[in-house]
């Protein structure tokens, strides 16, 4: 995260504008929920490199896409990803670490650079959070991927402990139950 000389830290907020970055949120190509928050832990997944209803990138590393190309997918997955947790969480300052990210990389069987493809991401998220919140990484190369793009995200994020969603889970479970009697 960007310091100013003789002052705090900027905010994840701030970071983004000061950067340049709009998080507008991306569409579920699916019946899934995005973003799944239990106790202080935030979980994204299916975070793919797409502009509004659809991919920005399409191929296989190795293939159709050469590294770069799928270091610029991983990149934006990242961006929707952060605009998913944002919707969610209401203000990205909220997050406060990166825990894990997961990302897949659509390849050709030789291909070997997966962790470059990820790093696309990786830097992103750094230089956001900053590289004391460097989260720990899985990559894995898979065959195919939805709607044939070259990359897809899954993040774990921690932020400090909200009780109102076991409010409505809560109620969820208990309203059935107080109708059996």
């Amino acid at each position: 995260m960007v310091t100013r000389e003789g002052s705090r830290p900027a905010s994840v907020e701030q970071q983004l504008k000061e950067l340049g970055i709009e998080l507008p949120p991306p569409e579920p190509f699916g019946t899934y929920a995005e973003a799944v928050q239990t106790g202080n832990l935030l979980f994204l997944t299916g975070m793919l490199p797409t502009e509004g209803r659809g991919p920005k990138f399409i191929g296989r590393v190795g293939a159709e896409l050469d590294v770069q190309a799928g270091r610029q997918a991983a990149h934006l997955g990242a961006l929707n990803a952060l605009a998913v947790a944002r919707q969610h969480l209401g203000s990205l300052d909220k997050v406060t670490r990166i825990v894990r990210l997961g990302v897949s990389v659509a390849t050709v069987g030789d291909v070997r650079e997966h962790p470059k493809v990820a790093d696309g991401a990786s830097e992103l998220l750094q230089h956001i959070f900053g590289k004391d919140k460097n989260p720990s990484r899985m990559v894995y190369g898979v065959a195919s991927l939805p709607l044939a793009t070259p990359v897809e995200l899954e993040l774990i994020s921690r932020s400090p402990f909200d009780a109102s969603f076991l409010k409505r889970d809560l109620k969820m479970v208990a309203s059935p139950l107080l109708t059996m009697r």
